[in-house]
């Protein structure tokens, strides 16, 4: 006895343990939340939401929220507070209180100054309006809160969120008016906005109103697809709300189509969810729908007492729809039952429910919604009127004046972007005719000239005539070459290496012949075609002979080889074997006479300046060779534009 006493007693407290370490955990986690919430004290509504998110449905941790905001003066956290408070009590259909909460946050919002947070408050507002069947304060306030949101340049997730969260209840009043092809517009301007924000929630709830409206269109296949879609997106986020509205709705849909085995068990399923979640609002309607399934199935005796618990709770909470659905119902069966005159009272309370809220709904959009925005229209259109008819002339005036301005100042830019572009021309061409003289007294060196002379006369005095008469006919081709070059900006490939090779022939006669130079052309290459630079080799084959070979003993070679490995750009390489750039610059240090060589940038110049017509920008590369750390020689590569 005292044993299975004891273990009673062991299996209470395991019990007892079990379920108190989530609650201590879940306290603990709010703890540490609330304490990040009052440290950081974010100004938005993500900031917020992603702190306090997962105790949002708390009332009693929200009211903890709201306390701690209040006494940190922080209004942000408070107006969240309060309506996350508005909303669970909107859930259990006390909407008086749920109103008065948002507005509470609503004044909060404007403590904080947050468009935010006021766009927020003023659409639960029109949300628990909308719910109780009050048309025109619900649209008020979510125009209001369309109207700030609109007004926002860089609007922030939320607000955005807020936007469709408007058109979705704007969508909700046109169905509550039986306009259901603009209430469907409205749908899909909201649905466009939660797809782009791959909000499921805001997805799930807008094809549920698609689906409801096509349902009041009588488009019962279309409304069924679009529940079921709805479904979907709620299975995917876990919503307990919104699988009970949607069996809610399936079911309906299944009633209308007859088919009374499908719809029992998603009735029921639904009936069972609003109760867990104690939302009235889907109570009342969910027990009309399993009274009218059972009316189908002819169990009368259930069907009344599931319309009367329907009755009551919709009388309670003022859901007046509600009440006219199960009245008539009521009337029905008590018609079956040959119960006429009580038959006859349900039957006159649902009219005048209907009359009512048809009436109501009727007046309030007509007169307070249509006519309030047509007149703000109309006399809009009359200021606007009275206001061009004045200011025609003043228009017309001003026209004139600004066309001769306009023409004027067209005039003067003109004058100037031609002066300008002229003088730029000017400039562009005296600087070609700069570069172009300065290549030419390259190119025409004295010394060059006066050396290759001496080495003809040489020849002559030597009495060697046929090497004379040979060499001076190459000179004489070179000078009218250069000459020729000099007069153009750029010449054939082929005539640039023809150039190169007889001044190289010239250069040789003071080298005794030694050096052996090797012009390579890539097979592919059309040399006649492709354009280069006139001279623009010359430079570099003079510092490959006077600075790399002319200190060598023996062994002289320079290989000049043109390839294209890129569409963009001619590859021209001048490779010689001598003494390197280090060993060059000492002796030319150690002279006493030293001439400055400004071939190389005159070069560099007139190559940038033959660049600009192309894409692509010329390239230099120089490198030193090297083997066993000994300098074998310099390497250059000149890459020409040619697309």
């Amino acid at each position: 006895m005292n044993n299975s006493f004891t273990y009673k007693f062991l299996l209470v407290f395991l019990t007892l343990c079990y379920c108190t370490v989530p609650i201590c955990a879940q306290n603990a986690d709010f703890e540490a939340a609330l304490d990040q919430l009052v440290d950081t004290k974010p100004a938005n509504y993500n900031g917020i939401d992603s702190i306090l998110k997962p105790f949002e449905k708390d009332s009693l941790m929200m009211k903890r929220v709201l306390k701690t905001s209040k006494l940190n003066t922080y209004n942000e956290g408070s107006s969240y507070a309060l309506n996350a408070l508005g909303e669970i009590n909107r859930n259990i259909s006390d909407y008086d209180k749920s109103i008065a909460l948002h507005k509470e946050a609503k004044s909060f919002a404007d403590k904080a100054e947050s468009d935010e947070f006021r766009i927020v408050s003023l659409n639960m507002i029109g949300v628990a309006y909308r719910r109780m069947d009050i048309i025109k304060p619900a649209l008020d306030y979510h125009t209001q809160a369309l109207k700030i949101a609109y007004k926002i340049k860089d609007p922030s997730p939320e607000v955005t969120y807020n936007i469709a969260v408007s058109q979705n209840s704007i969508g909700n009043i046109y169905l509550a008016l039986q306009q259901y092809d603009i209430a469907i517009t409205q749908f899909k301007k909201s649905l466009k906005i939660e797809k782009e924000a791959n909000n499921k929630l805001g997805l799930a709830i807008n094809y549920h109103n698609i689906g409801y409206a096509e349902d009041g269109k009588g488009n019962l296949k279309v409304a069924l697809e679009n529940y079921q879609k709805s479904l979907e997106y709620n299975e995917a986020i876990d919503s307990d709300i919104g699988r009970m509205i949607c069996y809610s709705s399936i079911g309906g849909i299944y009633l209308k189509q007859e088919k009374y085995i499908d719809a029992e068990p998603i009735i029921r399923d639904a009936l069972a969810r609003a109760l867990s979640l104690k939302d009235q609002f889907y109570i009342a309607s969910s027990y009309i729908n399993l009274g009218q399934l059972e009316i189908e199935l002819s169990q009368f005796s259930e069907a009344e007492n599931n319309l009367k618990i329907g009755l009551e709770v919709a009388k309670i909470y003022s859901l007046n729809s509600s009440i006219a659905s199960a009245s008539r119902l009521l009337s029905e069966i008590n018609k079956r039952k040959g119960n006429y005159k009580v038959a006859l009272d349900y039957y006159q309370k649902s009219v005048e429910i209907e009359n009512t809220i048809l009436t109501e709904k009727n007046l309030q959009y007509v007169n307070d919604i249509v006519n309030e925005y047509e007149n703000e229209n109309k006399n809009n259109q009359i200021k606007a009127l009275a206001i061009e008819n004045e200011a025609v002339k003043l228009r017309l005036e001003r026209n004139k004046k600004i066309f001769w301005y306009s023409m004027l100042a067209l005039l003067i830019l003109s004058i100037t972007l031609f002066i300008s572009n002229r003088n730029r021309t000017l400039k562009q061409e005296k600087q070609i005719l700069t570069l172009e003289q300065d290549m030419l007294r390259s190119q025409m060196n004295p010394h060059f000239i006066f050396n290759s002379l001496n080495s003809i006369k040489l020849y002559i005095i030597n009495n060697e005539k046929e090497n004379a008469v040979y060499y001076l006919n190459k000179f004489s081709k070179l000078i009218r070459k250069i000459l020729i070059a000099s007069k153009e900006k750029e010449t054939p490939l082929q005539e640039e290496l023809d150039t190169m090779k007889l001044y190289m022939n010239i250069e040789n006669i003071r080298f005794d012949n030694q050096i052996d130079f090797n012009i390579n052309v890539e097979e592919s290459i059309n040399t006649e075609v492709t354009k280069v630079p006139s001279l623009i080799l010359q430079p570099f084959l003079e510092n490959s002979l006077w600075h790399g070979l002319s200190s060598k003993s023996n062994d002289k070679k320079i290989d000049l080889n043109v390839y294209k490995n890129t569409p963009e750009y001619i590859t021209i390489e001048i490779i010689d074997n001598g003494i390197g750039r280090f060993a060059a610059r000492k002796i030319s240090d150690g002279k006493k006479l030293k001439r400055k060589s400004v071939g190389i940038e005159i070069t560099k110049a007139r190559l940038a300046n033959f660049s600009k017509a192309f894409v692509n920008s010329y390239i230099l590369e120089i490198d030193d060779l090297h083997k066993d750390n000994l300098p074998t020689g310099t390497k250059i590569t000149l890459k020409i534009p040619i697309e």
